[in-house]
């Protein structure tokens, strides 16, 4: 697609409409799950504190290992075990991102590996890798890489990013990077500072097959009926 392709309803179809603010309460959960029913989005991503709740004709998806990555393997899988046991019907685990910078790949592989096993074929797993981080420190090698683990690990997608680093959201260059480095089969997700339609287009041509928005009703607004 072109940008002059993308259509309002098209760009809703990639779209998890994302609450994940530490300040979110039980009503702001109900609020973003009825805006997501009237946008006619994918997905609601929440918080695993939200489960279990009623997304109706959207996808439930939660966060695992959120936003630090930092949690011990066994812990983000006894999250992701409780999460889809509650609903959740895709998981969007971060990785480690200090063993990533070290280098120490097999470590992120056995991480999501750890999570992938725990939660079997029920859910769709995505998987967090703070693509600024990695760009920084490490290059598109260090990207590609990190995806090719994870699809190797059972990943069925990359996602660029939490939203919560203070190097930044997702980009053009990293969702190139990540589209070129896993079979077409595996999804990837751009999410963290997407704020405008231009910059949703932009992203969905660079290959980005799911947004992750929080200002969802902004985005969608910027494209035609």
């Amino acid at each position: 697609m072109t940008n002059t392709d993308l259509r309002r309803a098209d760009v809703a179809a990639l779209i998890d409409h994302t609450l994940l603010k530490p300040e979110a309460t039980r009503a702001d959960a109900e609020a973003t799950v009825a805006e997501a029913a009237r946008l006619g989005v994918y997905a609601v991503c929440l918080a695993p504190s939200m489960l279990p709740i009623d997304t109706g004709d959207q996808r439930t998806c939660v966060v695992v290992g959120f936003p630090s990555g930092k949690h011990h393997s066994l812990v983000k899988a006894a999250e992701a075990r409780l999460a889809v046991d509650s609903g959740a019907q895709e998981i969007d685990m971060v990785i480690d991102v200090g063993a990533a910078v070290d280098g120490r790949y097999d470590e992120v592989f056995s991480d999501i590996l750890t999570v992938r096993e725990a939660i079997g074929d029920s859910a769709l797993l995505k998987v967090i890798i703070e693509s600024a981080v990695l760009l920084e420190r490490g290059g598109p090698d260090m990207v590609a890489e990190v995806c090719r683990r994870a699809e190797q690990a059972g990943a069925g997608m990359v996602k660029t990013s939490t939203g919560f680093h203070p190097a930044g959201g997702a980009s053009v260059d990293a969702v190139r990077v990540m589209r070129g480095a896993v079979s077409p089969h595996i999804g990837v997700k751009a999410s963290g500072g997407i704020r405008t339609a231009e910059a949703a287009a932009e992203l969905i041509e660079a290959g980005a097959t799911r947004l992750g928005l929080s200002s969802t009703a902004a985005v969608l607004e910027g494209f035609p009926e």
